[in-house]
């Protein structure tokens, strides 16, 4: 074992290494982590819709939800924004027509390339 002097914000702390041969080691104790803070599941407002997916472009959470059921939505109108890294995105319709179903709702955790809404 081996220690070593670490100077971290100017205080200095002292720390013990242990060298570990590769074969036949085993390996160290894992360190729990926090539990994941539970965030809402995408839950459908209307499935039998019928009509053209709009898609996430980036994984991310829901933080707005700019449109609802009936709306008319025209080609580059914003209707989701997604938050990913700290950074709000905006979600614009592919295509114009009516909003058959809302698959998210805000605050919902979303995978790139998730169904968001359906328009037909």
């Amino acid at each position: 074992m081996k220690i070593y002097k670490i100077k971290v914000n100017g205080k200095t702390y002292k720390v013990e290494l242990e060298a570990i041969d590769e074969v036949g080691a085993s390996a160290p104790a894992a360190i729990p982590a926090k539990e994941a803070e539970k965030k809402p599941e995408a839950k459908p407002v209307q499935t039998d819709a019928k009509g053209e997916s709009v898609l996430s472009p980036i994984q991310g959470q829901v933080t707005q939800v700019k449109l609802k059921l009936g709306d008319k939505v025209k080609k580059g109108d914003v209707l989701f924004i997604i938050e990913a890294m700290k950074l709000e995105n905006e979600v614009v319709s592919p295509f114009d027509g009516e909003v058959k179903s809302i698959l998210v709702e805000k605050g919902a955790s979303v995978a790139a390339k998730q169904p968001l809404a359906i328009i037909g």
